[in-house]
């Protein structure tokens, strides 16, 4: 099919003009009118996104489904997809109808939040499919702008400082991000993104600031880049904005931003720091080893001090985050294979996590720790889903969860056994403050007056966790599902890397 990609990309966007010229009024009827067009539209969306994967050739690993034309004044408007990007369009549509069923309890200015969900979800997509670096970028950026709002407008009680939080962090690192393309383009002539992976950037060490710099310019254009997707995933130190965001977002919001747009970072790496800058990659990698490291450790020991719920789950998300950097960066076959699918598994399980905070919010309007207990006698669906996403969260053998952490501490003990070893201890950890989260939340007695009353999960909750449930299952005990779509293109990326590095490709060797 032609243009499928801009098709899917934008079949929400469409949805949302619409909803802007065509709907009226705030009351129930057109708010349920609101709720159900975006509903139609991310389902439209995920249907098309099937054909994606119909007609994928894993073996082909160069970049498929390609439309290309000039737009403006030169600059080309490039879509295509390989095996390292094509899975994170399907998490995305996968999650969309989802999140917008989620949001059913939405009452004030209905129409304006689904149009923002729509929007971040074409803006979403189109980080995943573009392949021109100005295409990229506008993508990258814009999709700060719905999220920004969706904090801002529908968020918790100190949501105007989450929102300026969440976009001064992720625009200041992008700055940088942008002059570095600036550079490149003057260097290579071309902003097409298959172009520049092909690049050889110069890596003869150079004088910057006094200092000489191993790797020269590509080094340079490395950490002006890492700059931008350390602050997206969010590395250690800049994780800081993060929990803030979650604690103010509304649950549909924090859902999105943990489950795709902390990928954004990740996917970065993969598509930008690995094969245009190999050098500087590997010049930066033990530095990433050991921010990864300590994200791992420190934002799990943080997560066991919290009172806030999203809090909790917000570290979280940052320690998990940490193993995606490491298997990157140990740039071999299971690191990298590990690491997409610990993204696109966190994409399943944190979302379903934010989600069953949701759940007890919406009943409760707390989110504190305290505020619950013994929800397994008035609640026992939801106590049964909440543990089966506490364990996958631990990484559970038979869970998604289990085959990224296992596969990134197999690439990782490759490169740096002491970073492994210091990863190691995560696990203990994150067993540590999830059980330590499910213990007071479910277990225990029931002692509360105004949990007495609590009523168990509707018809609309459980269709909600059931496709998350069978996603989280399946890729636990099926991980070829991923592996056998990821692996040429990871075992291309990784061949690649190694051959633009001597050193490294004879230490392979041996």
């Amino acid at each position: 099919m032609d243009n499928l990609l801009s098709i899917i990309t934008f079949i929400p966007a469409v949805a949302a003009a619409i909803m802007a010229l065509f709907l009226r009024g705030d009351d129930a009827a057109a708010q349920g009118n609101a709720k159900w067009l975006a509903l139609l539209a991310t389902i439209a969306t995920l249907l098309v996104s099937l054909f994606l994967l119909v007609g994928f050739d894993p073996a082909n690993t160069g970049m498929q489904f390609v439309e290309e034309f000039t737009w403006i004044a030169g600059l080309k408007y490039k879509m295509g997809v390989d095996g390292l990007s094509i899975l994170f369009v399907l998490l995305t549509t996968f999650l969309m109808p989802i999140t917008i069923l989620s949001t059913w309890s939405v009452t004030t200015r209905v129409k304006e939040y689904m149009i923002a969900f729509l929007l971040l979800e074409t803006l979403m997509l189109g980080v995943f499919c573009a392949l021109d670096l100005v295409l990229f970028y506008l993508f990258f950026e814009a999709g700060l702008i719905p999220m920004f709002l969706i904090i801002g407008i529908w968020g918790g009680q100190h949501r105007i400082y989450a929102a300026f939080k969440f976009f001064l962090y992720t625009f200041l690192g992008s700055v940088l991000m942008l002059v570095a393309m600036i550079a490149m383009y003057v260097a290579a002539g071309t902003t097409d993104i298959p172009t520049l992976m092909g690049f050889e950037f110069s890596s003869e060490p150079m004088a910057v600031l006094g200092l000489t710099l191993t790797g020269g310019l590509q080094t340079l254009l490395f950490l002006a880049f890492f700059a931008s997707f350390a602050v997206k995933m969010p590395m250690w130190p800049v994780h800081t904005w993060l929990p803030d965001a979650h604690v103010q977002a509304p649950t549909a919001g924090s859902v999105i931003l943990a489950a795709v747009l902390l990928k954004m970072g990740g996917y970065g790496f993969l598509r930008f720091s690995l094969p245009m800058f190999p050098v500087g990659s590997y010049v930066m990698s033990d530095v990433v080893f050991w921010m990864s490291a300590i994200a791992i450790v420190y934002t799990s020991l943080v997560a066991l001090a919290q009172s806030d719920m999203k809090k909790l789950i917000a570290y979280s998300s940052v320690a998990h985050m940490g193993y995606v950097t490491m298997g990157i960066f140990a740039a071999n076959q299971q690191g990298v294979d590990g690491a997409i699918f610990q993204m696109l598994s966190h994409g399943f399980i944190s979302g379903a996590l934010f989600l069953c905070v949701g759940v007890i919010y919406d009943r409760m309007h707390t989110r504190e720790i305290d505020a619950y207990g013994g929800l397994v006698n008035r609640m026992p669906a939801y106590a049964l889903v909440f543990m089966f996403f506490t364990m996958a969260n631990v990484g559970l053998p038979g869970t998604s969860g289990f085959i990224g952490e296992f596969l990134v501490l197999v690439g990782i003990f490759q490169v740096n056994t002491w970073v492994a070893a210091v990863a190691t201890s995560g696990v203990i950890l994150s067993a540590a403050y999830a059980l330590w989260l499910y213990r007071r939340v479910a277990f225990g007695a029931l002692v509360k007056e105004a949990l007495k009353t609590i009523q168990d999960m509707s018809r609309r909750e459980r269709a909600i966790f059931a496709p998350l449930i069978v996603m989280t299952l399946l890729l636990g005990v099926y991980p070829a599902l991923v592996t056998d779509i990821i692996g040429p293109s990871v075992a291309q990326l990784v061949t690649d890397y190694h051959a633009a590095l001597p050193v490294v490709a004879e230490a392979a060797t041996h």
